[in-house]
């Protein structure tokens, strides 16, 4: 799953992370990457979101801070239900533009092992075509089932991300996200290789009151032979079926 949640601001413009929390438990997410934490705004409290999302979601995870002030910290996490190895955070920013990172992990689920690069790119054109051929580099090339996920803001065809990734990575989601309220732009997206990866996405529109991005979320093959069942709440009868990802991003 992946989800922009515009630092847990909604439309009331106030401060709810619970709510946030509840509508990703929801869906129940194996992997989830979000966008948009921080915890410099006020109303955040002595607790520290990128510390409660790891708590509720997740028993693994990495954070990518991108701006640490005096107030606070902003940035992005991966979250998942399994171990991570080799984690990495890398710096994606171009030139004089806002701060951007890209957290590539390989996951170790039950069906096999899963690349995932979790991130957010940048508002102007020529930054977006840089940080997504970065993103291709992290991709790599080898066969390990791989799935790029997060808030591209990407909303033009020339020279876009989707046009730089769509070879590489050719299963996609295509749903509108943004602004949440009336979604028009398709700014979160997943995309996996190989192509029969992607089984199926979905957005949700319960979310159009929290964040002014929607979630995108999708049901991921690992495309290598089973290990062992998944196991847990909402996994019975799981041995070979789909890893759900969920990811949220901001502009």
């Amino acid at each position: 799953m992946t989800w922009n949640i515009h630092g847990a601001v909604g439309r009331n413009r106030r401060f709810d992370l619970a709510r946030v929390v509840a509508l990703i438990q929801r869906h129940e997410p194996d992997i989830v990457a979000l966008q948009e934490i921080d915890s410099r705004r006020p109303g955040t409290g002595a607790d520290n979101p990128f510390v409660v999302l790891q708590e509720a979601l997740g028993r693994h995870g990495i954070g990518a801070k991108s701006i640490t002030t005096t107030d606070g910290e902003y940035g992005q996490v991966l979250i998942s239900r399994w171990p991570l190895a080799a984690c990495e955070v890398f710096d994606i920013s171009y030139r004089e533009r806002e701060p951007r990172r890209a957290i590539r992990a390989e996951i170790d689920t039950p069906l096999g092992p899963l690349r995932v690069i979790a991130t957010h790119l940048g508002l102007s054109v020529g930054e977006r075509r840089n940080q997504a051929k970065a993103l291709l580099d992290l991709a790599g090339s080898d066969a390990m089932t791989t799935v790029v996920l997060g808030d591209f803001n990407d909303w033009f065809w020339a020279g876009s991300v989707r046009q730089v990734l769509a070879g590489a990575l050719p299963g996609l989601t295509r749903h509108r996200t943004f602004p949440s309220i009336c979604p028009m732009l398709r700014l979160d997206r997943i995309y996996c290789r190989p192509h029969n990866t992607l089984v199926r996405g979905w957005s949700d529109t319960a979310a159009r009151h929290l964040s002014d991005h929607l979630p995108v979320i999708a049901d991921v093959r690992i495309v290598n032979e089973p290990r062992v069942a998944l196991t847990g709440p909402g996994h019975a009868e799981r041995e070979a079926g789909p890893v759900r990802a969920q990811e949220s991003a901001d502009t």
